[in-house]
């Protein structure tokens, strides 16, 4: 029940279970924190939240003080809690005087300054002076990495980052040795962070003893210009802030989203910018003789152009790949319709979902909120810590909530991995996944029993060519779990590894009609001389030998290997260089904003379609990115409702079930072989390049029992 208490004079009515902190944050007063985190476990350690107590003969730590742990008065009186009391006042004082005793006065040559909480809160709460004349300690710089830079002499133990790699990333590699004076905070073994969430610890540092190595001494944050956007890195969307000065992106920052990333976001997603600044198509390029050569945008239009009137419609196909916007998918799509195209698709992989049956089928229904209600989660084919690391992490957490009675139990049908919490591996491949839709298997009482049962689809299993066999025994896995649960289609979920395809299974880029091709058959085409112009949309992960001697029309903005094969490169724009819809896993459309301008020539990509329908004879009929999005949200209302998610018919999931099969005995292999390397911007970025190296050599290097 509500615990009633009269805060700095003011009647307030506090939740129950919440601490001091929280109660006095909620009724409008600041306290100064170091060591708590709303999202981390309770540390006690900086005592810089001191309040004042009715009764209490010394100041109390409001952060590891809970309202229901306040003895009432003899009188029935609520408790009186005061912050701006002379005690609180010294108390706090005191405490900040003690940490910048051996505080250097690095100030001016910090990364951190002007966004140190240090700063903050010693102007804020600290005294007008020094009493000590003593030398300061030192301690020597640790090794986290390179993408960690340390300064560890600035360190206040506050021990938040020793937290988070072991609650939230789930890697227990940070910890504290020596004591009192000592104390250091270092890793295990003096090597490097190797997790996907590793560089959080920056954010959460509240001093400048952690900060980013790669972009070191690079700006100061009152020189940026700050974009609110969304990451594309994954199909998870992540809300993040670019922050750039000029035409250049200097750093990439999470944004505080709790139904998607809560506050956290990947490596790869905060490390690639140094990838949008290099390899970049910053104008048209046309092959004559044998060599592409630069062009102007009329001569490449033209070309381009030329080839798609003249090639008749079943020999011209189109694939998207991986980072392309809703906006441009549906241009191309709109242009290819009005040149009888039907070869389309943006499923550059062969994940064989079908967009037909429904959006249920093929959306994260459970939302990712949603899986901290689960109890029991079967994962099939996929290795979420790769695939959608942010993702894992709130498995993780689920994970950590559990108790005796309502624990989290995770099976595992594919590759055995580690995970970063404890899982039953099942089998590794389709048997096991029929065993349990038959109900011969013991997980599938597991999941019956279950209360919020989730299935979770990875791509491995999708992409098979049996994939949509595979995907019906999960359906059927999942209808059967949930069955009188009043759970809709939240059991069935698949999860996505590029941010561009539930946008594109939502505008139908999919083949369309008889005997069109999909891909992997436009691919073959290509090959054996039957397609004559093949249109690549930002899809670069297809072998250049494979294509024949087919057209090849590029439309990108990295000079990846799609680019090396074209015939006709049109070079776009990155995903912070325009506002465009991006649709993840969950199917929640989300719209980026332009925080930097594309380079050179390069433009946005919708308006390349558009130039280009004009010199293939078929005009589109929209000049402004409004008029687009009218058009777009029309052929796939379900755009137009941003940021929503978690609402789809179960009728999708159902004819998913229904559509039955044999699968063939070959085991679940795996979507992401090098995390750090999974896409053009990734593989233009000599961090991400450098992280896949040392990966790598972390992989094949033995360890001291072997």
């Amino acid at each position: 029940m509500p615990k009633q208490l009269i805060i700095d004079g003011q009647p307030f009515e506090a939740e129950d279970g919440i601490t001091l902190l929280q109660a006095c944050e909620q009724a409008g007063v600041e306290i100064p924190r170091f060591c708590y985190h709303e999202r981390l476990s309770i540390a006690g350690n900086c005592r810089m939240c001191l309040v004042e107590v009715q009764g209490s003969p010394k100041p109390v730590a409001s952060c590891a003080m809970g309202v229901n742990d306040l003895p009432p008065n003899r009188d029935g009186a609520p408790k009186q809690i005061m912050t701006r009391t002379p005690m609180v006042k010294k108390a706090r004082e005191g405490v900040m005087e003690f940490l910048l005793i051996n505080h250097p006065l690095d100030c001016p040559i910090c990364d951190q300054g002007g966004e140190c909480d240090l700063q903050d809160q010693a102007m804020a709460f600290g005294g007008g002076g020094s009493r000590y004349e003593e030398n300061k300690r030192a301690v020597e710089e640790k090794h986290l990495g390179p993408l960690i830079k340390t300064a560890m002499t600035r360190c206040i133990q506050c021990t938040r980052c020793v937290r988070f790699m072991t609650e939230v990333a789930g890697v227990e590699e940070l910890g504290a040795i020596g004591r009192g004076e000592d104390m250091e905070i270092t890793t295990y073994l003096e090597r490097g962070m190797m997790s996907e969430m590793s560089a959080n610890v920056v954010d959460l540092c509240p001093v400048g003893a952690l900060t980013h190595r790669p972009w070191a001494f690079n700006a100061r944050p009152w020189e940026l210009r700050k974009t609110e956007t969304i990451d594309v890195m994954d199909a998870v969307g992540s809300a993040i802030r670019v922050d750039a000065r000029g035409a250049e992106v200097m750093r990439i920052l999470p944004r505080n989203n709790d139904a998607v990333n809560e506050e956290w976001i990947s490596d790869k997603t905060r490390h690639v910018a140094d990838g949008l600044r290099t390899q970049r198509l910053d104008q048209p390029y046309v092959r004559r003789n044998g060599k592409l050569e630069p062009a102007s945008w009329d001569e490449a239009l033209a070309a381009a152009g030329a080839r798609l009137k003249s090639a008749p419609p079943a020999r011209i196909g189109a694939i998207a790949g991986d980072l392309v916007a809703a906006e441009e998918m549906f241009a191309l799509s709109d242009l290819m319709g009005r040149l009888g195209v039907a070869n389309l698709d943006c499923r550059k992989d062969g994940t064989k979902l079908d967009p037909s049956l429904g959006r249920a089928s093929y959306v994260f229904n459970a939302t990712i909120e949603g899986i901290e209600r689960a109890d029991a989660i079967l994962l099939i084919g996929t290795n979420p810590r790769l695939e959608a690391a942010v993702l894992n992490s709130r498995i993780r957490k689920r994970w950590r909530q559990g108790s005796a009675a309502v624990g989290l139990k995770v099976g595992l049908v594919g590759v055995a991995t580690d995970l970063g919490y404890p899982y039953e591996h099942l089998g590794a491949g389709p048997q096991t996944l029929a065993e349990i839709a038959n109900g011969k298997h013991a997980f599938a009482k597991t999941l019956a029993d279950a209360k919020y049962p989730l299935v979770i689809v990875g791509q491995a299993a999708a992409r098979r060519p049996d994939g949509h066999i595979v995907l019906s025994a999960a359906a059927r896995i999942a209808l059967t779990a949930s069955k009188d649960k009043n759970m809709g289609a939240a059991a069935f979920n698949v999860l996505h590894t590029a941010a561009a395809r539930t946008g594109g299974l939502d505008l139908g880029f999919v083949p369309g009609g008889t005997g069109a091709l999909d891909a992997a058959g436009m691919i073959a085409a290509a090959g054996a001389g039957n397609l004559d112009v093949l249109y690549l949309l930002g899809a670069d992960e297809i072998e250049p030998a494979k294509l024949g001697g087919a057209f090849v029309i590029y439309q990108g903005s990295h000079g990846d290997a799609g680019a090396h094969r074209a015939d006709v490169i049109l070079p776009g724009a990155a995903y912070t260089e325009k506002a465009a819809t991006y649709v993840n896993t969950e199917g929640r459309a989300q719209i980026t904003r332009k925080a930097a301008f594309a380079p050179g020539a390069a433009k946005d990509d919708w308006t390349i379609v558009r130039a280009l329908s004009e010199h293939a004879g078929h005009k589109l009929s929209y000049d402004t990115v409004e008029a687009l999005r009218k058009a777009m949200y029309a052929k796939a209302p379900r755009l137009a409702r941003l940021a929503s998610a978690g609402e789809e018919d179960v009728a999708g999931v159902e004819k998913l079930a229904g559509a039955g099969g044999a699968m063939t005995g070959e085991p679940f292999g795996a979507a992401v072989t090098d995390y750090y390397l999974t896409n053009p911007i990734a593989r233009a970025s000599a961090i991400m390049a450098e992280l896949s190296a040392i990966k790598h050599s972390a992989a094949a290097r033995p360890a001291a029992a072997e």
